[in-house]
């Protein structure tokens, strides 16, 4: 599995550390919250609200660019829509890689 980089936000930072800053700042507010937002829809076992979920997060596995991760989540949102869990398990392992690299940043 690959590892999660800011390549994609230097690209949109085009070398404005301000920019870069609001960008990672974004990212550190929104995912803890969509993390347990997601959770909390598993909990439920609220299909329609994890697929929402999933769909939020995986845009941030794309912005870190984690592109393999970002079709393991649309795959997981796909089969979330046919009430299968399937990807559920490799989905959170991406959280828990995800959660880990903001505090490094």
């Amino acid at each position: 599995m690959s590892k999660p980089n800011l390549s994609y936000i230097d690209q949109l930072s085009r070398g404005e550390e301000s920019v870069k800053k609001t960008l990672i700042d974004v990212i550190k507010t929104e995912f803890p919250q969509e993390k347990k937002d997601y959770f909390e829809s598993v909990k439920e076992n609220n299909f329609e609200k994890i697929e929402e979920n999933v769909h939020r997060l995986k845009h941030k596995f794309s912005i870190l660019g984690l592109e393999k991760s970002y079709k393991l989540a649309n795959d997981f949102e796909h089969n979330l829509r046919e009430k299968s869990i399937k990807g559920q398990q490799e989905f959170e392992k991406v959280l828990i890689i995800i959660t880990n690299y903001l505090e490094t940043i």
